[in-house]
This record gives structure tokens, sequence and C-alpha cells, in this order.
């Protein structure tokens, strides 16, 4: 024990380094974990947590959203838009990255990277008016092209059969160039010699990609996976919530709209909390079952 501590105190200065870090995590993450304790109550904010009565059955709650009309709907809605979201956005931003990686022109490649990047930075506000701008049924560019040259108009924003696929569609556009950070940082870590030799063997850019680009960043690509599985209950609230009207709730009402107008507006508060501990349990059981996978091919993250 004495050895241990005198190791700490040789790295004193690492240590204190790790502090911010772990006040937020105590702060942000670990304390409110304290106020779980309202999805098994009644919780009335003029008694506070502590005093407010425990629920009749402890899972009254829980029971209460199962037994729903909505659970069924806005559960799918969740996993589909969610999966859909996984299926169709990892691809690109990799595929991106690949591409950026073989630009030999560097001032080009600066550019490209930049441009294809900096839709992350916008909100989501701005990015439905420009979905406004252009896909809109009365004065939608696209619509009013349509028309133009004799078809109908589209109601991209208010159609159950297109809104999935603008969701997806829209948050693509929006993170792919983000995503390809990511996986180019990991390209940068594989040894060149690697390519090198490859090279010499004859291999062509194609081979070199399929043979030692995309095996190189395997662990990025099931990393950022897993990490993905952890939140396939959640399909992006701000997003849905901006983008969604009562024409499309029959396929664009989630867990989190439902949790944010039959929970915090009508200040349910313990059924957004038993909603919310549902979805991390479920969440933290896929990271789970999907790390235990990964580490059969030697791949998980612990």
């Amino acid at each position: 024990m004495t050895q241990r501590f005198r190791l700490m105190w040789n790295y004193r200065y690492l240590y204190m380094m790790l502090l911010p870090g772990l006040a937020y995590f105590a702060i942000y993450k670990y304390a409110p974990m304290y106020g779980t304790l309202i999805a098994f109550k009644d919780f009335n904010m003029m008694l506070g947590i502590l005093d407010s009565p425990w629920a009749d059955p402890w899972y009254k709650h829980f029971k209460y959203f199962y037994d729903s009309p909505y659970f069924e709907s806005i559960l799918t809605n969740t996993l589909l838009i969610s999966l859909y979201k996984m299926a169709w956005g990892i691809a690109p931003g990799i595929v991106f990255a690949i591409l950026l990686n073989e630009v030999r022109h560097q001032a080009f490649k600066r550019v490209v990277q930049t441009v294809a990047y900096l839709p992350h930075f916008l909100s989501w506000v701005i990015i439905y008016g420009i979905l406004m701008i252009f896909l809109s049924e009365s004065t939608g560019l696209v619509n009013s092209w349509l028309k133009g040259n004799g078809g109908q108009a589209i109601p991209f924003l208010t159609s159950t059969d297109w809104f999935r696929s603008l969701l997806v569609g829209s948050e693509i556009w929006k993170e792919f160039g983000w995503n390809a950070i990511i996986y180019l940082a990991a390209i940068a870590g594989i040894d060149p010699s690697l390519y090198e030799a490859a090279r010499v063997d004859g291999a062509g850019r194609l081979r070199n990609i399929w043979h030692i680009t995309l095996p190189g960043i395997r662990n990025v690509i099931i990393l950022l996976l897993i990490i993905k599985l952890g939140h396939i209950l959640e399909a992006g609230f701000d997003q849905i919530y901006i983008m969604y009207n009562v024409q499309v709730y029959p396929v664009a009402d989630i867990l989190d709209t439902y949790v944010f107008r039959t929970g915090i507006e009508q200040l349910n508060f313990s059924l957004a909390a038993a909603i919310g501990l549902f979805k991390s349990v479920i969440g933290l059981g896929l990271v789970l079952i999907a790390n235990k996978i990964a580490q059969r091919w030697g791949e998980g993250i612990w």
C-alpha cells in the first residue's frame, strides 16, 4: 500500500489533471442518478424526492407506460428510426474518410473536409429552415420545379411515406463529414510501411483500401457501432421534435417526444423518469451484448 501511495505521489500532477474530468462525471453523470428514485415514487415537487410517497405497486409507472395505447407504436418508431440511421449513416463517413485519405492535393483536401463537416455545427432549427426552402409543398424549390414541369407537388414534410427518409437523409448530410474525422484519425495511425509493402507486391489503391485501410480502422468502426447501440432508444429528439407535426405522428412519435409531451409538459416526472430508466437499462444491455460478441473477434472495447 505504501508503494502504491508513493507511486501516486510521483505522478501527482497527472492525477491532478484528471480531477476536472472526474468532477464533471461525478456532478453531471453520477449525482443525477439519485433522481431515478422518482421512477418508483409518486413524485410531488412540494415534498421532494425523499418525502414523496412510494408508488404502489413499485412498477406502477412502468406498467402505465406499457399499458399505454401508444407503447407499441412509439417503441417501433424509435427502433426503426435508430436502426435506419445506423444502417445508412455509418458507411458515408467511412467512405468519405477513405476518399479524402486518397487525395494528394492537401489544399483541396482541407477545403473539402471543412465544407463537409460545417453542417455539424448548424442547429436543427437552421437545417429545418433549409429543408423548408427546398421541400415545402407550396413554396419549396423542388416542388416548384416539379409543378413547373407538369408534375404534382410532393408533401415531403407532412407525408408518412417520406418523413423517415427525410430524417435519415438530413442526419447523414449533417454528420457524415464530422464522423469522417474520427476515421481519418484512425487511418493516420496505420503503419505506412504496410502500404509500401503492398505497392511493392503490385497492389493498387483498391487492394490497399480493402486489405489494409479497412482492417486498420475495424476497431474504430466496432467501437462506434457499440456506442451507437447504447443510444438506440433515443433516435434524435432535437431533430424529430423540430421537424415532426400532427400529420406524421404515426411514423415520427418516439420515446423522447412521448416523454416530453406526457411527462414534462404534464408534470408527470415519475413517468418521465421511468421511461428514461427503461431506455438506460435496454441501452446498457445492448452495449454489454455487443461488446461480448465483438470480443470473440478480439475487438471488444473492454
